[in-house]
């Protein structure tokens, strides 16, 4: 079975803690996964070599890893270069996200140029594209990604304010009616209704993180509606 098969029609958790977080350990981390593949999920998105590595001595679930690094010279920091592709294959991930954005690229390499670098150097690489457009969702297509995301979908500064849930998930809509490859819907999806709703439409899985695996967030929505009130 495929590492597509294997996780269609399912939730993937994102288990992820930057360095200024509560939870930012590798352990900690790989117990969020276990705990989320004991809920029923099929698929753990992960970020740093460090944490998928830990993850996978504790679950056997897929893993779609990433790598988040600050550069000076780009806005582009989820496996920017393939500095962060060589340490995710090395840790043996089922698939690469990276973003896919029209923003410039560390070194100002183009996202195509890119994907032709890592073709060339890892042929059996599963490419994800973190997309913030419905124009870039199908310019990756284009460019031979094999999975393609809504993951930034409101988070570049051209996208700012996009929801990808509005009017009943319009922009995902559109994208599934563009595309003939297998989209993911990933980016503000905070309720199991929302994830229901984006398999219904059509898309081959959904990830789910904040929602899930940052308590912080979650006490503050809680904390923000008992002030409110």
């Amino acid at each position: 079975m495929t590492v597509l098969e294997k996780i269609k029609g399912g939730l993937i958790v994102s288990c992820q803690a930057l360095p200024d977080e509560p939870l930012h350990s590798s352990y900690i981390m790989s117990r969020m996964a276990v705990a989320a593949e004991q809920g029923g999920a099929i698929g753990i998105r992960a970020n740093s070599k460090e944490d998928i590595a830990e993850i996978k001595s504790q679950t056997s679930l897929p893993i779609i890893g990433i790598v988040k690094r600050d550069y000076d010279d780009s806005s582009v920091y989820i496996t920017a270069t393939m500095k962060e592709i060589d340490e995710l294959m090395a840790v043996g991930c089922d698939i690469i996200a990276l973003d896919a954005t029209k923003q410039t690229r560390p070194g100002g390499v183009t996202l195509e140029t890119f994907i032709k670098e890592i073709r060339s150097k890892y042929k059996n690489a599963v490419l994800m594209a973190d997309a913030s457009t419905v124009e870039e969702v199908v310019t990756a297509e284009n460019l031979g990604f094999d999975i393609l995301s809504t993951t930034l979908m409101g988070y570049t500064t051209y996208s700012n304010g996009l929801n990808i849930a509005d009017n009943d998930f319009e922009k995902l809509k559109e994208i599934l009616t563009k595309v003939q490859t297998p989209v993911i819907a990933e980016g503000k999806i905070d309720t199991p209704q929302k994830a229901k709703r984006c398999l219904e439409l059509g898309v081959h899985a959904v990830v789910v993180g904040s929602a899930i695996t940052r308590p912080q967030l979650i006490t503050q929505k809680f904390t923000d509606e008992i002030k409110h009130k």
